[in-house]
């Protein structure tokens, strides 16, 4: 009777956790005319370089940030003050580095809407205020930095603007990093800010540049996008390091999970959508505000195009040899930069709204013809799923939905050959972060 009442359980469990409908309302919700006037609106305050003018209140980087601040604070009102909007912000002093040529004061815009179940787990999409033209201390000329970075940070103002329509479990930041071209300065900042403040942040979006769709080497495409993610966490222990030797996991850190996350979220609401995952922390020699969470142990990825155009990047407005350089938005192509915000927003309210993460999963099973995994019960799971994958597979290809319990066994999987993890589930199929094995079965 017991087992008859469990198969019943599973077979009405799948019935109802394959897709939730409100996510497909979620992606016709975003408006690519209103990513357009936001860019426009942030392109023409001319420059927006971290040193640049903070008193005017139609240039610099000191209008940008009062706009964005002015923004969340509009949306927050329609609805019903859902969000808490301030400015954070460190002072950084003169020679910190050779891009720091005078004190300056680094201010992020922050919009948090604060989860009714898990106020202190938080899901953060963050896009970049700052911009910047050849000489990355010229903070003077114009610098519209249209898809570098007004495309990522409209994409989180609209994200915020779709998203506050909704009530989610879990807590969402919207931020608006500054000083990310001088030294990251923004993200090192308010990652410290949230360890201080003890939140726990279940991952990062850095959205840098989401708009350009034509790379340098005449590729075109409007629906690839790559998500970069480091291995694993540079925090991990020396009991860690010497337990991935042993037992694998060597890209099977909490940022490359929460990549696969997004992965596997765009596939199955956005199939016309190609997501690259790269197994690399950034662009080669290169960084994003990503990176500052990162060093903190928190997990966090980059989001953005996958061609881009060095033509317009960090350059001086100007033609030069039949070419037309700088960063302006007759190169932005909206309706992409539509569909990589709703890439954000799908897995910020998948996230959102699903239960936390098992924090310990047990594996065993060695010289057996199965596979044994355990882990803790998580409040609001009313199932979990075990995934698997070949060693060499960089997405989880297999899976089980196990019902309530805290153990099971695979039989017929030999350990040996693939790599697992566990998620937990809630009533409506919405899936946590898959949790790698962080213990081996005694």
């Amino acid at each position: 009777m017991k087992r008859i009442v469990f198969l019943i359980f599973c077979s009405s469990f799948i019935t109802f956790s394959q897709t939730d409908s409100r996510i497909y309302d979620i992606i016709d919700a975003v408006s690519a005319k209103r990513i357009e006037k936001d860019m426009t609106t942030l392109a023409q305050f001319g420059t927006r370089h971290t040193l640049s003018d903070t008193l005017s209140a139609t240039r610099g980087i000191g209008a940008a940030r009062r706009w964005i601040k002015k923004e969340f604070e509009s949306i927050s009102k329609n609805c019903g003050d859902c969000l808490e909007v301030f400015f954070q912000k460190n002072l950084v002093k003169e020679g910190e580095n050779n891009r720091i040529v005078k004190d300056v004061w680094i201010v992020n815009v922050v919009a948090i809407q604060k989860g009714t179940k898990y106020p202190n787990n938080f899901i953060i999409m963050s896009g970049d205020i700052d911009s910047r033209i050849s000489d990355p201390n010229n903070f003077t000329d114009d610098a519209p930095g249209a898809n570098d970075n007004a495309s990522g940070m409209a994409g989180t103002i609209e994200a915020a603007r779709v998203l506050s329509r909704y009530s989610f479990e879990n807590s969402i930041i919207y931020l608006g990093l500054s000083g990310e071209e001088q030294g990251l300065f923004g993200g090192k900042g308010f990652a410290a800010y949230a360890k201080e403040k003890g939140w726990n942040i279940v991952g990062v979006f850095n959205n840098d540049m989401i708009g350009n769709t034509k790379g340098v080497d005449g590729v075109e495409s409007n629906r690839d996008f790559r998500i970069f993610s480091e291995p694993v966490p540079p925090t991990e222990t020396e009991k860690e390091r010497l337990a991935r030797r042993f037992y694998g996991g060597e890209v099977d850190g909490i940022s490359r999970q929460l990549a696969r996350y997004v992965y596997s979220t765009t596939k199955k609401y956005m199939p016309e959508m190609n997501p690259m995952m790269v197994y690399r922390l950034d662009r080669f020699g290169r960084g994003g505000h990503h990176r500052p969470f990162n060093d903190l142990g928190f997990a966090g990825i980059r989001i953005m195009e996958a061609h881009e155009n060095y033509n317009q990047q960090h350059q001086d407005i100007r033609f030069e040899n039949g070419i037309e350089y700088g960063d302006k938005l007759k190169f932005v192509n909206f309706e992409y930069a539509k569909k990589l915000t709703a890439v954000n927003a799908i897995n910020l309210a998948s996230l959102a709204w699903a239960p936390p993460a098992p924090e310990t999963v047990s594996i065993g099973g060695i010289v057996e013809p199965s596979a044994k995994l355990k882990w803790n019960a998580v409040a609001g799971a009313v199932g979990y799923k075990i995934y698997w994958r070949d060693t060499t597979s960089p997405t989880w290809d297999h899976s089980r939905l196990v019902g309530n319990v805290t153990e099971f066994t695979l039989e017929g999987i030999v350990i040996d050959n693939y790599f697992f993890g566990v998620a937990s589930v809630d009533e409506a199929g919405h899936e946590s972060v898959v949790s790698f094995p962080n213990s081996i079965m005694r």
